[in-house]
């Protein structure tokens, strides 16, 4: 696996709640930190996304019914 590295400026009390992950146990280090956050982050979008879609209205029945009461 090919990985790049990014520089992204943090302010104190993000950094800090990195370190709190860490120190945790939860992160090994920095950059796990952040690789774990953007993982969680792109999976609760993909639940979202679905969420979403699940509450979108469905057509079903006969096509030509359905055209007729448009």
């Amino acid at each position: 696996m090919i990985m790049t590295t990014i520089s992204v400026p943090l302010t104190d009390e993000i950094l800090m709640q990195i370190e709190r992950l860490i120190s945790d146990g939860i992160a090994a280090n920095k950059a796990d930190a952040i690789r774990k956050a953007v993982k969680k982050y792109l999976e609760d979008q993909a639940v979202e996304r679905i969420l979403r879609a699940s509450k979108e209205p469905r057509l079903s029945g006969n096509l030509d019914e359905l055209a007729a009461q448009l």
